[in-house]
């Protein structure tokens, strides 16, 4: 006896979860130098500084041939690498790229953390990919993996139009943020280095929720 066929369906085969790539470098962005350690624009290496203490890295060390300072920790069994690009903001994927590719390290295992003139000083974004929004330290990072699909982590600094300075941004990023700009500026790197783990293991959906909503004083 045949069989009855079953009535075709139009549901979508159930889709298999993707499991997050775990990060593997962490790049802090910033000038070299101590003229411009607390400028805006070095607010990337702030944030690498805290999360390197967060996930009990080493003390970092030069490397000349990486153009870089670099420190290590193991997270979860898992090498995981930070890097201070030496080579100045706009050229940083002269550090960035050859340290991934020495290391075997896809973009989507990266993550690179860099001030960002669209978000306000206490803002906090996590993106995969897309355009460098102007910001030379991206652009160069991009040109260099030969891709944009690499992670980043916007911490904001505010525009001086936003701010209400009468300032060009070139002179703004080279400057050091006011105080009440740099007391937001560090309570979210605090945020984010307390969710240094979430980042790491690559979890960025859940970065993004505990990250994007700024605290109101």
């Amino acid at each position: 006896m045949t069989m009855p066929l079953d009535p075709p369906t139009n549901k979508s085969p159930a889709k298999v979860p993707v499991p997050p790539s775990p990060i593997r470098l962490i790049v802090g962005l910033g000038n070299p130098g101590s003229e411009y350690e607390r400028t805006r624009h070095n607010a990337g290496c702030w944030a690498l500084e805290d999360i390197a203490k967060a996930i009990g890295a080493s003390g970092f060390s030069a490397d000349k041939k990486m153009k870089a300072e670099v420190a290590s920790a193991n997270v979860d069994g898992r090498k995981v690498w930070l890097i201070k690009p030496q080579t100045y903001m706009n050229c940083s994927g002269q550090s960035v790229g050859p340290f991934a590719r020495f290391h075997d390290i896809r973009p989507e295992e990266i993550l690179v953390l860099h001030d960002e003139l669209d978000l306000l000083p206490g803002q906090l974004r996590v993106k995969l990919g897309g355009s460098s929004g102007g910001h030379n330290g991206l652009k160069d990072i991009q040109s260099a993996l030969g891709t944009p699909d690499y992670w980043r982590l916007r911490i904001g600094i505010g525009h001086p139009r936003s701010l209400q300075l009468n300032q060009g941004v070139a002179d703004f990023v080279l400057h050091r943020p006011r105080l009440e700009e740099q007391i937001d500026i560090d309570r979210a790197i605090d945020r984010l280095s307390a969710q240094a783990s979430v980042l790491v293991r690559g979890d960025m959906p859940e970065a993004q929720r505990l990250l994007h909503t700024t605290p109101k004083n």
